[in-house]
Protein backbone atom coordinates (compact mmCIF):
# COMPACT_ATOMS: atom_id res chain seq x y z
CA UNK A 1 0.00 0.00 0.00
CA UNK A 2 1.26 3.28 -0.99
CA UNK A 3 2.45 5.57 2.33
CA UNK A 4 -0.02 8.56 1.29
CA UNK A 5 -2.55 5.61 1.43
CA UNK A 6 -1.96 4.45 4.34
CA UNK A 7 -1.52 8.14 6.29
CA UNK A 8 -5.26 8.54 4.81
CA UNK A 9 -6.30 4.97 5.86
CA UNK A 10 -4.90 5.46 9.63
CA UNK A 11 -6.45 9.78 10.08
CA UNK A 12 -9.84 8.36 8.81
CA UNK A 13 -9.30 5.03 11.52
CA UNK A 14 -8.31 7.54 14.09
CA UNK A 15 -11.30 10.42 13.37
CA UNK A 16 -13.73 9.76 16.02
CA UNK A 17 -17.25 11.25 14.82
CA UNK A 18 -19.30 13.03 17.55
CA UNK A 19 -23.17 12.66 17.61
CA UNK A 20 -24.23 16.26 18.10
CA UNK A 21 -27.50 18.65 17.59
CA UNK A 22 -28.43 22.11 16.84
CA UNK A 23 -31.42 24.54 17.00
CA UNK A 24 -33.03 26.53 14.61
CA UNK A 25 -35.02 28.47 16.97
CA UNK A 26 -37.47 31.38 15.45
CA UNK A 27 -39.91 34.01 17.82
CA UNK A 28 -43.10 35.41 16.38
CA UNK A 29 -41.31 38.14 14.72
CA UNK A 30 -38.68 35.47 12.88
CA UNK A 31 -35.98 36.60 14.42
CA UNK A 32 -33.04 33.99 15.38
CA UNK A 33 -31.98 32.91 18.08
CA UNK A 34 -27.88 32.78 18.75
CA UNK A 35 -24.98 32.27 21.50
CA UNK A 36 -21.81 32.90 21.51
CA UNK A 37 -19.67 29.93 22.04
CA UNK A 38 -16.99 29.68 25.43
CA UNK A 39 -15.56 26.20 24.02
CA UNK A 40 -14.62 24.98 21.37
CA UNK A 41 -15.45 24.69 18.21
CA UNK A 42 -16.11 28.19 17.81
CA UNK A 43 -14.99 29.67 21.33
CA UNK A 44 -15.70 33.34 21.03
CA UNK A 45 -18.14 33.25 18.24
CA UNK A 46 -21.53 33.14 17.69
CA UNK A 47 -23.35 29.88 16.70
CA UNK A 48 -26.64 27.99 17.16
CA UNK A 49 -27.49 27.09 20.92
CA UNK A 50 -26.56 23.30 20.69
CA UNK A 51 -23.91 20.62 21.66
CA UNK A 52 -23.30 16.86 22.50
CA UNK A 53 -26.01 14.20 22.39
CA UNK A 54 -25.39 12.45 25.94
CA UNK A 55 -25.30 8.84 25.60
CA UNK A 56 -28.91 7.24 24.86
CA UNK A 57 -30.65 10.00 24.32
CA UNK A 58 -32.80 10.90 21.30
CA UNK A 59 -31.93 13.83 19.11
CA UNK A 60 -35.11 15.64 20.60
CA UNK A 61 -34.09 15.46 24.26
CA UNK A 62 -30.80 16.46 23.41
CA UNK A 63 -31.86 19.61 21.48
CA UNK A 64 -34.64 19.99 24.47
CA UNK A 65 -31.69 19.94 26.96
CA UNK A 66 -28.88 21.84 24.97
CA UNK A 67 -31.48 25.15 24.41
CA UNK A 68 -32.66 25.11 27.80
CA UNK A 69 -29.37 24.82 29.19
CA UNK A 70 -27.50 27.42 27.06
CA UNK A 71 -30.01 30.19 26.62
CA UNK A 72 -32.85 29.41 29.66
CA UNK A 73 -35.60 28.85 26.83
CA UNK A 74 -37.95 25.62 26.41
CA UNK A 75 -38.41 24.25 22.94
CA UNK A 76 -41.08 22.71 20.89
CA UNK A 77 -38.41 20.90 18.39
CA UNK A 78 -39.82 20.16 14.84
CA UNK A 79 -38.11 18.97 11.67
CA UNK A 80 -34.27 18.74 10.74
CA UNK A 81 -33.23 21.39 8.73
CA UNK A 82 -29.91 20.07 7.65
CA UNK A 83 -26.86 18.55 9.00
CA UNK A 84 -23.17 19.92 8.74
CA UNK A 85 -19.89 18.16 9.83
CA UNK A 86 -17.03 20.36 12.03
CA UNK A 87 -13.37 18.89 11.71
CA UNK A 88 -11.21 19.87 15.11
CA UNK A 89 -8.39 17.89 14.86
CA UNK A 90 -8.87 14.13 15.24
CA UNK A 91 -12.51 14.80 16.03
CA UNK A 92 -15.91 15.28 13.30
CA UNK A 93 -18.69 16.71 15.04
CA UNK A 94 -21.79 15.56 13.49
CA UNK A 95 -24.34 18.37 13.87
CA UNK A 96 -28.12 17.64 13.10
CA UNK A 97 -30.12 20.65 13.44
CA UNK A 98 -33.57 21.08 13.86
CA UNK A 99 -36.38 24.06 13.72
CA UNK A 100 -37.85 24.74 17.01
CA UNK A 101 -40.14 27.30 18.47
CA UNK A 102 -39.99 28.31 21.92
CA UNK A 103 -42.89 27.93 24.69
CA UNK A 104 -41.49 29.28 27.77
CA UNK A 105 -38.61 30.10 30.05
CA UNK A 106 -36.53 33.26 30.84
CA UNK A 107 -33.63 33.90 28.51
CA UNK A 108 -30.42 33.57 29.94
CA UNK A 109 -27.05 32.07 28.83
CA UNK A 110 -25.73 29.33 30.65
CA UNK A 111 -23.66 26.18 30.26
CA UNK A 112 -21.89 26.57 26.99
CA UNK A 113 -22.72 30.30 26.09
CA UNK A 114 -21.37 33.60 27.88
CA UNK A 115 -24.11 35.70 25.95
CA UNK A 116 -27.48 34.95 23.63
CA UNK A 117 -29.56 36.98 21.87
CA UNK A 118 -32.15 37.28 19.43
CA UNK A 119 -31.63 38.63 15.94
CA UNK A 120 -32.58 39.96 12.92
CA UNK A 121 -30.89 39.27 9.40
CA UNK A 122 -28.89 42.69 9.46
CA UNK A 123 -28.05 41.78 13.11
CA UNK A 124 -27.01 38.45 12.25
CA UNK A 125 -24.54 39.51 9.67
CA UNK A 126 -22.73 41.95 11.54
CA UNK A 127 -21.99 39.49 14.34
CA UNK A 128 -19.13 37.31 14.13
CA UNK A 129 -20.27 34.11 13.51
CA UNK A 130 -18.29 30.43 13.15
CA UNK A 131 -16.90 29.56 9.95
CA UNK A 132 -20.25 28.52 7.45
CA UNK A 133 -23.26 29.82 9.44
CA UNK A 134 -24.57 32.25 7.42
CA UNK A 135 -24.41 30.15 4.30
CA UNK A 136 -25.68 26.96 5.76
CA UNK A 137 -28.46 28.98 6.97
CA UNK A 138 -29.58 30.42 3.54
CA UNK A 139 -28.97 27.32 1.95
CA UNK A 140 -31.41 25.55 4.16
CA UNK A 141 -34.10 28.75 3.82
CA UNK A 142 -33.90 29.39 7.69
CA UNK A 143 -31.85 33.14 7.64
CA UNK A 144 -34.05 35.35 10.21
CA UNK A 145 -36.39 37.81 8.93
Amino acid sequence: MPASVAAYSDRVLRTVRVPCVGAVVHDDDHRLLVVRRVNPPGAGRWSLPGGRVEGAESDLDAVRREVLEETGLIVAVGVRVGTVEIPAGDLVFDVRDYACAPLGGDLVAGDDADAVRWVSRAELLQLDVVPGLIDTLSSWGVLPA
